[in-house]
């Protein structure tokens, strides 16, 4: 439930970022009739010269771009031990299951009771170990989106002006979860937005190639998703 409420806030902040460097885009060409008393304290509304429609998947521009993977790929290393951590309680878990299964019909009531009782206080301290790493982790990485989406929107913006676009949509996620029943992948100006934003930001690529993805959200287009939470081992 937090993690939806997080990608609402994420596609709101989208919205009013792209908007707002829009209005202010159209505010710097003066009007040839001044504007009214009225309407002075107010934002004009973009003017949207394009007539062409784009698609883009603002998880692959933030993230498959050199800095946005450079970003991903050192929070990914700084779960690493973490992710040993939970693997090793796992594996505790796992022997305790066994020895359960093995000693059936061999142990004692009080022992077997014992050891069911202590199967469920670890599998406990497991279940909210894998829920607090996850939670930070998808913590961490929403801030990395947060901080480069105003960095990447006024790219988006410039290409759509220079390219002709009226309409941009946001093919992250595929409906019903998100508002794009299908986008063709000629609509598509992820990877375009992404060279643009990799020779304007001066970010090398990360050494040896950019940080390997996890899988797309569903309906995800082109470049790479963000993503998930590090899985926890199989239990």
């Amino acid at each position: 439930m937090k993690s939806k409420h997080l990608r609402i806030l994420l596609a709101v902040a989208v919205t009013f970022t792209l908007s707002a460097l829009a209005q202010t885009g159209s505010a710097a060409t003066p009007s040839a009739t001044p504007a009214s008393p009225a309407a002075s304290g107010a934002a004009a509304p973009p003017v949207i010269a394009g007539t062409k429609v784009g698609a883009i998947n603002m998880d692959g521009a933030i993230f498959g771009n050199n800095e946005g993977s450079r970003d991903l790929e050192a929070l990914r290393k700084k779960f690493e031990p973490k992710q040993a951590e939970l693997k090793s309680q796992n594996d505790e878990l796992e022997s305790l299951k066994k020895q359960l299964t093995l000693g059936s019909g061999k142990l004692s009531d009080d022992a077997a009771a014992t050891l069911k009782k202590q199967i469920e206080t670890k599998q406990k301290s497991f279940d909210r170990s894998v829920q607090d790493a996850q939670e930070d982790f998808g913590n961490q990485n929403q801030e990395i989106y947060s901080r480069l989406l105003p960095k990447i929107a006024p790219v988006i913006i410039k290409y759509s002006q220079d390219n002709g676009f009226g309409m941009i949509i946001d093919t992250s996620k595929q409906w019903p979860q998100g508002p794009v029943l299908m986008a063709g992948e000629a609509l598509d100006i992820t990877k375009a937005v992404i060279d643009l934003y990799n020779a304007q930001s001066g970010v090398p690529a990360p050494t040896g190639g950019a940080a390997k993805p996890a899988a797309p959200r569903s309906g995800a287009g082109a470049g790479a998703a963000k993503p998930a939470a590090p899985a926890a081992p199989k239990q």
